[in-house]
């Protein structure tokens, strides 16, 4: 299984916005048990989608002016960003089918536009 790197509020523009890959945010939080369940979902996407995404856990806790600037108010919420930009989003622990449609969505937007 892949580890996760996290982002905070100091490296999220360099890692996240600055990223010439597309880019999953996983924003989440210690005493979550969602977050906790969905964390095995996510590191398995990293693998596969290698060296074609980002992946990255936000610890809401940690980084509250990242939450609160793209309006996260409940966790687990997963973000994808392309370009600097947030392009999909979705809330809850989710099952690995729809995590994956939410990322072949954001890299098919990817290869039509880029």
């Amino acid at each position: 299984m892949a580890n996760i790197p996290n982002v905070n509020d100091d490296s999220f523009e360099k890692d996240v916005l600055q990223s010439d890959l597309p880019v999953l945010v996983d924003f989440s939080a210690t005493w979550c048990g969602p977050c906790k369940a969905l964390a095995p979902t996510i590191e398995a996407l990293a693998t596969e989608y290698e060296g074609r995404i980002r992946c990255f856990n936000l610890d809401v806790d940690q980084a509250r002016n990242t939450a609160v600037r793209y309006g996260v108010m409940s966790v687990p919420a997963l973000l994808v960003f392309k370009n600097g930009e947030p392009v999909e989003q979705m809330l809850g622990n989710q099952p690995k089918a729809s995590v994956q449609a939410m990322i072949d969505k954001a890299l098919a937007d990817t290869a039509v536009s880029g």
